[in-house]
């Protein structure tokens, strides 16, 4: 069934592709300048300004690697009735979630981490068979939310995720089935966690708001800390020494407040989103002084698929980052963070993912929204 989702995009591509570009950004802080891409297969095979036939002429357009998301929700979308959903397992939300990869890819993202239901593995799985359009998908499947759990479960629990395929944890700091039950996991729970995942060879992303939670994630030395909104200077700089990466999201907020209505949002709700954009933006200005690694996440649900490019934006426009320092962020410090190592970068023997806006996006970060050519592992999926 899934097979006849596929689009005309997978098509047989040329073996050998030859790209020209007049500036492109390499994902490590360098630019490139007339010259380029050959693309054998799934790779970059060589970066040759003498290179020809030339097959996709991007001069004038701004290259870069192929943009990875690591904070998505992909599963989560309204329905026909504009309810929203989080993802299950029948034909229809299987079709929203692979609809919903379609659209990030297209918006440039050729990596997505996905912190996750179930569904993702049926989607990210017909992706790799060829059945369907999306990015590469890494995903949790679910996530460890009981405090209540021994160390001993915990770590039990971890396996089990890994049997089923997962590619990560995802774990809450806090968490419980009640506001009566709600409470901080402990440093021997979370160290359980991460620990255990570690041992199998997986990463694991922590979900933390409060500066304790943050701070107890990275002493038990989890991979990730996701949003992370009131780490203090210390958590910061604790995470800089660890090698934690860290992941705020700002897209986040403002989607909700943008869907609020949809989202069923109080007053109360819609004040502490507008609130938190502000703390959102000033622990991420901390974090770029104290030189953690920032990575590039956008907590995406229903609303947001598609509009992933936006954080960009916001990261600048709020954040005040430096747009060079949001693209790294985006490619090759991203592809670091997830183990993914063939990506991230535009260098011979990488995959060749690969996106072009209209505009610089070093001069006008709005650039990023105007995406006109997506390549994945040498199949091209838009052009103009």
């Amino acid at each position: 069934m899934l097979a006849l989702w596929c689009s005309a995009s997978s098509a047989a591509q040329p073996r050998r592709i030859v790209i020209a570009v007049s500036r492109a950004l390499d994902g490590r802080g360098g630019v490139l300048t007339d010259t380029r891409l050959v693309v054998e297969g799934a790779t970059i095979a060589g970066i040759d300004p003498a290179a020809a036939p030339i097959d996709y002429d991007l001069r004038g357009l701004t290259v870069m690697p192929g943009w990875i998301d690591t904070h998505v929700h992909l599963s989560w979308h309204f329905d026909a009735r504009g309810r929203l959903s989080t993802g299950g397992d029948a034909p229809e939300e299987v079709r929203a979630t692979a609809e919903n990869a379609r659209l990030t890819l297209l918006a440039g993202f050729t990596t997505v981490q996905s912190l996750g239901a179930p569904v993702d593995r049926t989607v990210r799985d017909a992706v790799n068979r060829g059945e369907l359009d999306g990015p590469r998908i890494l995903t949790s499947q679910t996530q460890i939310n009981d405090p209540s759990a021994s160390a001993d479960a915990l770590r039990a629990l971890v396996r089990q995720i890994h049997a089923r395929g997962a590619d990560l944890i995802k774990v809450f700091t806090a968490g419980g089935s009640d506001a009566e039950n709600y409470r901080l996991m402990s440093h021997s729970q979370l160290q359980a966690v991460c620990g255990e995942a570690r041992v199998l060879g997986m990463r694991s992303a922590a979900h933390a708001l409060s500066d304790g939670e943050a701070r107890v994630a990275v002493e038990a030395g989890c991979t990730s800390i996701e949003h992370g909104t009131l780490a203090s200077d210390r958590t910061l700089d604790l995470m800089a020494g660890r090698g934690a990466y860290f992941d705020p999201n700002l897209l986040m907020p403002h989607n909700y407040l943008d869907n609020a209505q949809r989202f069923g949002l109080s007053d109360k709700a819609v004040a502490n989103l507008e609130r938190s954009i502000a703390t959102t933006a000033g622990v991420l200005r901390r974090a770029r002084e104290r030189h953690v690694k920032i990575v590039f996440g956008t907590d995406a649900v229903a609303g947001a698929h598609g509009r992933n490019a936006e954080e960009f934006v916001y990261r600048v426009r709020e954040a005040r980052e430096k747009p060079m320092d949001v693209v790294v962020s985006a490619t090759s410090l991203a592809a670091e963070s997830l183990g993914v190592w063939t990506t991230g970068t535009l260098a011979v023997n990488y995959d060749a993912d690969i996106v072009a806006t209209d505009g610089n996006p070093l001069e006008d970060i709005t650039a990023a929204r105007r995406v006109v050519f997506v390549m994945k592992r040498g199949r091209v999926y838009r052009s103009r």
